[in-house]
Formats: structure tokens, sequence, C-alpha cells
């Protein structure tokens, strides 16, 4: 669950977000619109505390923006998974070791970390290119393999900023199919995009964002 109640932020030469009140359920799947520096990117960053609000606060579970302890903040990041729109992939790592790398920064063991990954693996359509480099796959498979570094982790909330703004349309709409997978299955989803047109009839409730503000 995230609850933004009376939020706002800005920024220092101007921009951010103002009286933002937004709650999204257990499972929920919401899309952002909005143009370029409408603050969505900026929401998101408030939602995983990389920001925190001049006035207002962000409830994402138990975790309360006015109260949590820096070193907590590892551990609200845990339960939540974040994909960008430049994938962010190692180039010197295979892609069983991109989407591995959470799971060692958390202690997993070898053999635990080897089950999840393969599951991951499997549940974004990517078996059988285990040992492909990011080079190696097309911008489609690349951020699918972003989307199995984030459910590795097993979050509750993923939060996604423009995610197809590198692919195709076909690449896109699978993006989009996959999504709503995992959204079915209770993580709840808040996907920031520009384009209505990839998003509009897909029954997902829909917020506008302009200026700052939403609509």
């Amino acid at each position: 669950m995230i609850k933004i109640d009376n939020v706002s932020y800005s920024y220092p030469k101007g921009g951010g977000v103002s009286n933002l009140n937004l709650e999204i359920s257990e499972g929920e799947f919401v899309f952002l619109i909005g143009p370029t520096g409408s603050g969505k990117t900026t929401i998101l960053r408030l939602i995983y505390m990389d920001l925190f609000p001049k006035a207002g606060k962000i409830m994402v579970d138990k975790f309360d923006s006015q109260s949590i302890k820096k070193r907590k903040v590892p551990y609200l990041r845990r339960k939540v998974g974040v994909i960008f729109q430049n994938y962010h992939l190692l180039e010197d790592r295979n892609l069983f070791e991109n989407i591995a790398l959470p799971l060692h920064v958390l202690g997993y063991n070898k053999d635990e970390i080897v089950e999840l990954v393969n599951e991951s693996i499997l549940e974004v359509g990517l078996d059988g290119k285990e040992s492909h480099y990011p080079f190696e796959l097309s911008g489609g498979e690349q951020q699918r393999a972003c989307v199995a570094r984030a459910l590795i982790k097993d979050p509750d909330i993923i939060l996604a900023d423009e995610p197809t703004g590198n692919l195709d349309p076909i690449a896109s709409f699978e993006l989009i199919k996959l999504f709503e997978q995992i959204s079915k299955e209770g993580t709840s989803i808040l996907m920031a995009s520009h384009n209505y047109n990839l998003i509009k009839g897909r029954g997902h409730r829909i917020i506008e964002m302009q200026n700052g503000s939403i609509r």
C-alpha cells in the first residue's frame, strides 16, 4: 500500500510537485502520465525515499517518511522494485549475473540465488538467455531483464519510470502485458509514461500529472 498525503517537494532551481494526494492499493496497477518535467519521476523518487517531502508525508507499508530513520531506508527499498527507462545493466556481466546482484547484496547463499534467479528468468520469458551479455539482447529483452532484477527481491511494489521509452511498439505492448501478469499476482505497480496511446483502454487507473500537480 502507498499513501501520499498532501505532499510537496520543490527543487531550488524550480520544479517539483505540490499538494499531492494519492493512494495505491495492494495489487493495483496504476499509470502515471504526463509530459516530461511534469513531476512523474519526482513522485517515484519520493515513494522509494530517494527524496523526502518538504511538506506532507508518504506511507509505504509501515514506513513513514516523517519518522523513518536513515538506517531503515534500505529495508523499505527491499519492498520496492524500481525499473528505469535506461536499463542500467552491467555490460561485463551476463544476464544471470545481472539479475543475481540484489541477492548478493542481501546476503543470500549460492543455492538460493541459483533457484531464485532461474525462477525470475522463467517468469519474464528469458529462459535460455542466462549466459547472454546485455549487448547480445534486444531492447525488449534488456528491459525484461530489469523487470526480473526488480522481481528477484519479491517486492510488494514496483515503480517503473518510462520503462517503454526505448522500446518499439511490440516490445512495449509485451512489457505492459508482463506487468499486468505481475500485478494479478498481488504486486502493486505504478508506471510513469508519457505515451497515452500505449496504456489507454486497458482497464487500469490513469493519473495525469501537469506542472507538478495531479489533475
